[in-house]
């Protein structure tokens, strides 16, 4: 079986970083690459954009587009795309709203079974992505990267 070529990375190993060693931004994009690297090899049917809508609207059933929009930092015709393909896999459904200007967001069925089998493989993602921090240090760093989000 012939082996794919690991994607390029950032810096080489043993390649001077200079002063992108000391720059937050840059930690992080790389953090974040490496993350949704192991993300896409555990979880090949879902992005980590995609499962994180899915897990907001399992814990906001009803919730409207544009909040959801919003929670997603997501401009609204960005979002009426990404739920149409969600609605067409059959993982939500769109339900009028009480002030008929609006629809609310639900998981259906196929949704929820799907929202099972994924957090079990985000589970597994998640600990060995921080299995060198202890639970402490993983506390500390939701903290600290919630420091970094929107005020």
């Amino acid at each position: 079986m012939k082996r794919r070529a690991a994607e390029p990375r950032l810096a080489a190993p043993g390649l001077a970083q200079g002063e992108l060693a000391s720059l937050v931004g840059y930690r992080l994009r790389r953090a974040q690459q490496e993350l949704f690297r192991d993300f896409a090899a555990s979880i090949p049917d879902l992005s980590p954009g995609r499962a994180g809508l899915l897990m907001l609207i399992e814990a906001n059933p009803g919730v409207t587009q544009s909040r959801l929009a919003q929670a997603m930092a997501l401009d609204r015709s960005t979002m009426v795309g990404v739920l149409d393909a969600l609605e067409a896999r059959d993982w939500i459904e769109r339900r009028k709203g009480s002030d008929r200007r609006t629809n609310g967001l639900w998981l259906t069925r196929h949704g929820r079974a799907l929202l099972v089998r994924v957090k079990r493989r985000i589970a597994d993602h998640e600990a060995r992505v921080t299995a060198r921090l202890s639970a402490g240090e993983r506390a500390r760093l939701l903290v600290l990267l919630g420091k970094l989000g929107p005020k």
